[in-house]
Formats: structure tokens, sequence, C-alpha cells
């Protein structure tokens, strides 16, 4: 009989993942289910992006490319990082992975392991915490409060700071939350950091989707000397509709780049020839495209938090950035749904599923307890009708 590794029993999965994978479930059943679980923008990838793709495989780029991605997507990605923040990095601080969450991987086992200390801000993107600790290294959870706009202070971080801490994860704007860091706030971060002479980790991936004026922030940029303490990770995905195309990346130090490389060589070797060669036409082509989309999810999050708040009992904050609106929903627990009690985010969200046919993420999943997450990367028409479903079931509560 096979067992099972000590690591792969202690990794939970996804669970925005999970989440889905229920819904898809209640479909095939034939259930009309209002799926608001998944960080997924529903546009069709650009045209000359696909006809990007098209050209590439016609014309034979259909075969292995170096480890860390071809020489022609890195040298776009540095004029592309030149061009929006003025940063000067060149194609070997680059690593191109399948998507930024193996991005993520790849700079966290490079960086940290047993004994080592990852400072993470909550609420947090689900797979933070079990990235962190499949290093061996321990993640110290600092808590952004709703009336703080979930975001943490530098002396929040500061006070968590001990000799183990090695790496500060920053995810600005944020998943779940949608919150957006100042400039001056991610300033105070820098200094904090470059003081500390501890490294950080800058998930940038949404950080063309900005509603409230504030310019994107590179955070390599803030200060002289802080790239040498950062990995920046960004890509294509949120921005140009290119879930499924998965490609993410890495800019770093060299010698972190190349660890990083190393690391990759072994475990996926290269990102898809194919969504390298679309990735450039996403990079260097036409940008109205990306202004367009965020249009629709600024009307988007208008409308869900604007029919949210007119709800008996829903705390919910207007998110700066991204597209998900993250709502207090605490006031519902203790109370009974079709005579099924919910005691917490969790049994919320799996009832408000079941009966509602309305499924949220649980705040739990992503440390924040008494709240649950609605993304609205979906039609307005789909989050209207959700909308009346889910207010329609809040008021069955006894």
């Amino acid at each position: 009989m096979l067992g099972i590794s000590k690591l792969a029993s202690s990794v939970l999965p996804s669970a925005t993942l999970a989440a889905g994978a229920k819904a898809r479930q209640l479909r095939s059943q034939g259930v009309k289910v209002f799926d608001f679980s998944l960080g997924e923008p529903d546009f069709p990838t650009p045209e000359h992006i696909c006809q990007a793709a098209i050209t590439a495989m016609k014309s034979g780029q259909t075969r292995y490319t170096p480890a860390q991605g071809t020489a022609e997507l890195r040298g776009a990605i540095a004029r592309w990082y030149k061009k929006f923040y003025n940063l000067d990095c060149n194609a070997e601080q680059i690593v191109v992975s399948n998507g930024a969450k193996h991005s993520i991987h790849n700079a966290l086992v490079a960086l940290v392991g047993p004994g080592d200390e990852v400072i993470i801000p909550t609420p947090y993107w689900v797979s933070y915490s079990d990235l962190v600790s499949m290093t061996g290294a321990k993640p110290v959870l600092v808590p952004g409060s709703m009336a703080n706009g979930f975001r943490v202070t530098p002396d929040q971080i500061k006070k968590a700071i001990t000799p183990r801490t090695r790496l500060l994860l920053l995810n600005s704007p944020s998943n779940p939350t949608g919150a957006v860091y100042s400039r001056d706030e991610l300033l105070a971060f820098a200094d904090l950091v470059l003081e500390a002479k501890i490294a950080v980790l800058s998930d940038e991936i949404y950080e063309r989707l900005i509603y409230n004026g504030t310019p994107p922030a590179c955070f390599a940029t803030l200060r002289p000397g802080l790239m040498d303490q950062t990995v920046t990770i960004s890509g294509v995905s949120k921005t140009y509709a290119m879930t499924g195309w998965r490609i993410g990346w890495t800019i770093s130090p060299e010698a972190v780049a190349k660890a990083m490389g190393n690391i990759q060589s072994q475990e996926t070797s290269n990102p898809c020839s194919i969504s390298q060669a679309a990735a450039i036409a996403a990079l260097e082509g036409e940008q109205e495209c990306v202004g367009s989309m965020r249009l629709e999810f600024q009307a988007r999050r208008d409308l869900v938090c604007t029919r949210l708040k007119s709800m008996k009992g829903i705390q919910c904050p207007l998110p700066d950035g991204a597209f998900y609106a993250f709502f207090d929903v605490s006031s519902y627990f203790g109370k009974s749904f079709q005579g099924k009690k919910v005691t917490d985010s969790a049994s919320f969200c799996l009832a408000c599923l079941e009966q509602a046919h309305v499924n949220l993420v649980q705040g739990s999943a992503f440390g924040a307890e008494g709240f649950a997450r609605l993304s609205y990367a979906t039609s307005r028409e789909i989050l209207q009708s959700g909308m009346v479903q889910f207010e329609k079931w809040l008021q069955s509560a006894v």
C-alpha cells in the first residue's frame, strides 16, 4: 500500500479551486449556479494575442525553450518595466514560469527554508501560507483590519520581525480584499525592510486593475538599493484575460534568478512556448483592451458593492483594486437557513451554495474568519441575478 508523505498530508487543496469544483458538480446535475468563486476574468483573450499564438504555432515555435523562458519574452518584460516603471533590469534577472503561482513557489523555495519566518499580512491569498509551509519555513500572519481597509501598518510589520525573519510577502492590489497600498505606505515599508535587511516578495499580479486613481507602483523602484532585496511577481493572467495560458514571471537579483531558473529546470522545464509568444504580443501590442476591461470591472465593482451594502447584516468596504468584494457575514453566524445552522464562514458559504446556488469562498481560507469573498469577474447580468438570489436567501435566516 502506498503511503502519503508528511509534506503531502500537510497541504490542503486550494479553497478557491475546491469551491469552483463544487459549483461544477452542481451544474453537472442540471442546477443553475451563480459561481463567484474563481478569480478569472470572463473576457476572451484579445484577438491580437491569440493571433500571435497561431503565428507561433505555424512558424514552428513548438519546441522546448530555455527553462527560464525565451530571450525574446524576457527582453519584452524588461522593456515593459522600463516603459511603465522606469525599472532597469535585464533578461538575466527574469524567470518566466507557468503562472504567477509557480513564480511565487520558485521564489520561496529559492529564498527560505526550515527555521526561517515569512511575514504575511492578512487577509491573504489562499496559497501563500501553504506555499511557505511547503518550504519548511513558518508563516507569520499579521492581521489587517476592515477599519483600516484591510491594510497592515509598518509598525505591525516591525513588531513581527524577529531574528528568524527572512521575507515579507506583500500583495497590492490584494486578493482577496482589493486593498491598495498608497505610495506613502509602500515607501514606509521600503524604509523598514531596508533597515531590517529582509527580503520582499512583492506580488503585483493585479497592478493594472486599480480604480481609485492611485497609479500602479512597482515596489522594487521605490528606494535606491531596494531592487537588491526584492523579488517582483507578475504575469499576464489578470491584465490580459490569459489565465489558461499560464505565464507569470519574477524579476530579482541575478543570483536569485539563476537559483530559480535551476529549480525550474528540474521541476517543470520551460513554460509553454506558444504562450510565451502570445505574452510578447500582450506586452508589446495595443493596450486599449486593458483600459476597457478595467472600466468594466469598475462598473461591476460598483454594482456588487452597492447591492451588498444594501443587504441587512452585511458590511462591505469598497475595494480599490483587483476584482473581489470581501465582506463581513458574521452577523449571520448562529442563524439557520432552511433548517441548517451556520456557525462560521465555511458553513455559511456551503449553505449558500447548496440552498441559494450562489458560490462564494469562505473568509477563513484567507486567514479572515467572519468574511466571504465574491469575485465580480463575470457579467453584470449574472452579478445582478446572483445578488437577487443571495439577498433572498439571506432574508430566509431565522
